[in-house]
């Protein structure tokens, strides 16, 4: 965002970009909207003089009020476009749950798209295609709880059949989720094994999220995929280009 945009405009950005986040710093605001650190108190300020409840945390940054929520910010003609790109992107993953949800949040962010606007997202999205997936198959109907397990710190109860077709009952600690080759994989610290494991979606055949819940863990994603190339480069007898969830569900 360039200097000379109208501050209006800016100081209705920083309104979402706060209502987005749980925290934001004054730094970060400078950053994104390029521009001083002295400019962003200044706009703080002019919008608590507006009315808007903006917490301030010394030494961590700003949030908004719980529970106050503004009209939504109009889209622009290419953020709309964005959506619906999106949204058939999505239509076209495996996971009936994550397709669902978010067709669901598309229909609501429409609905305050302007007249004319809906018109040319409907138009745009009759000339879009996405070709992979064909069929539109759904192998997985996971997704969107195993979100919120990780979010919530929820132990969860699998029944798992892996790629041999070893059957196994496992609880584990849901830690991250990734998507390759169409599958979307499910890394998680499992109780049995005492170790983390990678476990595909589509070979989980059924799913109980516990009311146990567990202590989150210091490892990070990078962390673990670094952890897994290496194993990958130190085991000549696995292709380099296979997929470290093909075996570490084990």
């Amino acid at each position: 965002m360039s200097e000379d945009k109208p501050r209006l405009a800016r100081l209705t950005a920083m309104i979402t970009h706060l209502q987005s986040r749980r925290m934001v710093t004054a730094r970060d605001m400078a950053k994104k909207y390029n521009v001083s650190i002295r400019t962003i108190y200044r706009d703080i300020r002019t919008l608590e003089q507006s009315g808007i409840p903006i917490a301030t945390e010394e030494g961590k940054g700003y949030s908004m009020q719980e529970g106050y929520t503004l009209p939504p910010v109009m889209f622009t003609e290419e953020e709309a476009n964005a959506l619906i790109t999106a949204g058939h992107l999505v239509h076209k993953n495996k996971d009936r749950s994550f397709s669902e949800c978010h067709q669901s949040a598309v229909t609501k962010i429409k609905a305050v798209l302007r007249g004319s606007q809906k018109s040319k997202t409907e138009f745009l999205s009759s000339r879009l295609q996405v070709r992979n997936n064909k069929e539109n198959a759904k192998t997985s109907d996971y997704l969107i709880r195993l979100q919120s397990t990780i979010a919530n710190l929820n132990v969860v109860e699998l029944c798992y059949y892996s790629l041999d077709a070893q059957y196994s009952e496992r609880k584990v600690e849901p830690f991250a989720l990734y998507t390759t080759h169409d599958n979307w994989i499910l890394i998680a610290f499992c109780r049995k094994r005492k170790d983390f494991r990678a476990f595909r979606l589509d070979r989980i055949r059924s799913l109980t999220v516990t009311d146990e819940f567990f202590a989150p863990h210091t490892l990070t994603l990078e962390q673990y995929l670094e952890a897994c190339r290496k194993k990958l480069q130190h085991t000549p007898d696995i292709p380099l280009a296979q997929d470290p969830s093909t075996f570490a569900s084990k």
